[in-house]
């Protein structure tokens, strides 16, 4: 897909290699920019060098300090640990060190933070009431980042998604290897988004930093997961998916995490303030993408 571009190509620095990560640093070389990512693990620094990406071990302190001398925009994708954001501890110091002022600083975190609100919609202003560990840790981890925005003069900005999904990461694959469930769980509503919605999402905020600013980055249709299930087994024609609770042992740990919450997630602060528009703005358009590009 077309991406806006920021305005001048970015010497980006990713915290956090993985699949999100690795979307992010794809588009940024495409536009001409260059990118350095994170991965303690030998076997993905890898990869990355084969994308075009400078590899970097995070444990690496002169290496990283390196990248973020020489980084425009860093972006942290690395979910936080117990002992708090591995970003935040890696990074700060080494921005410290450096007397590095990049020009935008983005930290992913997750809509996970909001808790339960029965349905309701919830805004970036609303208090955080997370009903999780992982997001109680995100609750931690983005005022971590703010603080050391306010504190050190830095523009960091806090992107909250909901569920992730683009190519070969969707019901689609689910449905294909059998492992789909029509999970119940009666009122049960939440946000998902393309995850090259996120990616134009994040240059969008680096053609117009604003330090301090939250957005929700999230598709416009909130609905139950069921309903997206159903959506592409009828689409692609495969036999109908088991019925499950959401208590039901052949859910996830990870996939139940997203049904401890209830809730409709607005995204009109990033339309408003950084003229974004999803470009799947539901599962309809998103999924539909997905199986033309795959020929299903």
């Amino acid at each position: 897909m077309d991406r806006p571009a920021p305005a001048t190509p970015p010497t980006l620095l990713v915290y956090g290699g993985g699949w999100l990560g690795q979307v992010v640093a794809r588009a940024v070389l495409a536009q001409g920019g260059s990118v350095s990512a994170t991965s303690r693990d030998a076997g993905r620094r890898a990869q990355l060098a084969q994308d075009g990406i400078t590899p970097l071990d995070p444990a690496d302190e002169a290496a990283v300090q390196a990248a973020v001398a020489a980084a425009s925009a860093l972006l942290i994708t690395a979910p936080p640990e117990a002992g708090g954001c591995p970003g935040a501890r890696d990074l700060i110091p080494a921005l410290s060190a450096s007397g590095s002022w990049p020009d935008w600083i983005g930290y992913v975190s997750s809509t996970a933070v909001y808790g339960d609100r029965d349905g309701g919609w919830v805004f970036e202003d609303d208090a955080l009431n997370a009903a999780s560990l992982e997001g109680a840790r995100r609750v931690r981890a983005e005022q971590d980042w703010l603080d050391a925005g306010q504190g050190m003069g830095l523009t960091v900005q806090i992107f909250r998604l909901p569920a992730l999904y683009g190519p070969g990461r969707s019901v689609i694959e689910r449905l294909g290897d059998g492992s789909a469930r029509l999970v119940r769980k009666p009122g049960q509503v939440f946000n998902r988004i393309h995850v090259e919605d996120v990616v134009a999402g994040l240059f969008a905020s680096m053609a117009r930093p604003r330090p301090g600013a939250v957005y929700n980055l999230t598709d416009d249709e909130p609905c139950a997961a069921d309903t997206v299930t159903a959506w592409a087994t009828n689409r692609l024609g495969l036999p109908r998916p088991p019925e499950v609770d959401w208590t039901d042992p052949s859910v996830s740990a990870g996939m139940r995490r997203f049904y401890l919450d209830s809730k409709r997630v607005s995204n009109a602060r990033a339309k408003a303030e950084l003229g974004w528009r999803p470009r799947y703005p539901s599962y309809r358009e998103g999924l539909q993408a997905l199986i033309d590009a795959a020929g299903t």
